[in-house]
């Protein structure tokens, strides 16, 4: 029996202001590349926050070692065929390119959304206690957001459904070669949406 080759490792690395809906469409995609028969390790920055990076504030310095190890535990994980999904806000360019440079085979995805309105989502109620001033060094508010040059990808969360956002990150992985194109048989509801862009991208390309 012949062996399958082996599948490429990556990390997709969502950036975005808090309340932007980079973990919401990274447990969208997860699904997706699961369903593909990928082996996907997700990490969201909050529970990074709770785990690799305790003890950590959120002071320029603090913020980048929080990067670096993420980056760090990524690079391993991509290094041996996983498709790592990292959702943290990570604001400042450098330490994003840092991380690029680290891993290599790297994504990058910017969860695009205006402040007043990831501020009215506030799902967490932590923009309210921002503008109160209780707390500090917040991004967006009370600290800087710099946002990607040269992405691979936008997503604009204000104009998309989670579900539009993930399938344009699905069909931007296919296009860079990180994931093979679905079999179009029993598509799910995630690999329709993908079809649906395949499909106006090449009517907007005039083929």
């Amino acid at each position: 029996m012949s062996q399958q080759p082996a599948q490429k490792g990556f990390t997709l690395w969502f950036t975005g202001l808090s309340g932007a809906g980079k973990s919401t469409i990274a447990q969208l995609v997860a699904q997706e590349l699961e369903a593909r028969g990928r082996r996907v390790e997700i990490l969201d920055g909050d529970e990074v926050r709770q785990h690799l990076s305790k003890g950590l504030g959120f002071s320029k310095e603090d913020r980048d070692t929080n990067v670096q190890r993420i980056a760090y535990v990524a690079s391993l994980l991509t290094r041996h065929g996983a498709a790592v999904i990292v959702a943290a806000i990570s604001p400042y360019q450098k330490a994003r390119a840092w991380a690029r440079e680290r891993i290599g085979e790297f994504v990058e995805v910017y969860v695009r959304c205006p402040l007043e309105v990831c501020a009215a989502r506030d799902v967490k109620g932590l923009y309210q206690k921002a503008y109160a001033g209780e707390i500090p060094q917040f991004t967006g508010v009370s600290d800087p957001y710099e946002p990607p040059v040269d992405p691979e990808l936008i997503v604009d969360t204000h104009r998309e459904t989670p579900t539009e956002s993930a399938a344009k990150v699905i069909h931007r992985l296919e296009q860079l070669g990180y994931l093979s194109p679905a079999p179009d048989s029993a598509p799910s509801w995630l690999e329709r949406e993908s079809h649906w862009l395949k499909a106006k991208s090449a009517h907007a390309d005039g083929h």
